[in-house]
């Protein structure tokens, strides 16, 4: 399997902690987060990963030199931002003959199992499924409208009427089906420019493990106070700070 992990953002919404820092490897509980991210798809399945990088791309590429076991990563640098969209089509060739592929937000933080989602995606052939969760503020998310079956019956991007308290969860399976709706258009977004056309086309998957976007700086507190681990790996107080 692969997947993409999405880490080429500017983490303006960390400030000061990424002016020296890329996103992607601020610490939690003394361990990169994309380090977490890996650790994760190896215990997953996934044995291909391709890294987007954009702010301290060398801190980055230097961080994954030092990543000697699986998954096999690739790093790509992007110069001017594609955009979440625009990464994954120029990347197309990455996952041709692929019939589905994960796509993760690498300022996403979980310990979710990823097998039941994987599962759903496999018995239903949705063109896209989504990873969702209850937010107690929908207006800053891209939030999601379900049919009873699960289906994805609308999709909105920080919405100022939230149809729901159900978002994104930033963890998705994509398929070659869904990047044919990626326009010509960049920087091209996930959520503003894909799902919202996948209605009716995709179905959720609602997440019940630990997930937090630590992407401002209150988040990122509260996760050191509260992130658990990884399932069936060392503590986080034991494990170590590779950077």
């Amino acid at each position: 399997m692969k997947a993409f992990i999405l880490a080429a953002g500017h983490g303006t919404r960390l400030r000061p902690l990424t002016d020296s820092i890329p996103k992607c490897l601020v610490p939690i509980r003394g361990v990169p987060l994309l380090e977490i991210w890996l650790d994760l798809c190896r215990t997953s399945g996934i044995d291909e990963v391709l890294v987007n990088v954009h702010s301290h791309a060398e801190q980055v590429s230097r961080f994954l030199t030092s990543h000697d076991r699986p998954p096999f990563v690739t790093v790509v640098q992007e110069p001017t931002l594609l955009g979440s969209a625009g990464t994954l089509i120029a990347n197309q060739a990455w996952v041709q003959g692929e019939s589905f592929f994960w796509v993760f937000y690498g300022d996403v933080l979980t310990n979710m199992d990823l097998t039941p989602m994987l599962r759903l995606h496999l018995a239903r052939k949705p063109v896209a499924t989504l990873g969702i969760y209850h937010v107690q503020d929908p207006s800053r998310c891209g939030v999601v409208e379900l049919d009873e079956d699960g289906t994805v019956n609308r999709f909105v991007e920080k919405p100022t009427n939230p149809p729901s308290k159900l978002a994104f969860a930033g963890v998705m399976l994509g398929s070659q089906a869904m990047l044919e709706v990626v326009s010509d258009d960049r920087p091209a977004d996930i959520g503003f420019d894909v799902l919202p056309q996948l209605a009716r086309r995709a179905v959720a998957y609602p997440i019940d493990d630990y997930l937090m976007d630590i992407g401002t700086i209150e988040n990122y507190e509260q996760a050191q106070k509260t992130w658990p681990g990884l399932k069936g790996m060392s503590p986080p107080h034991v494990q170590r700070n590779r950077i």
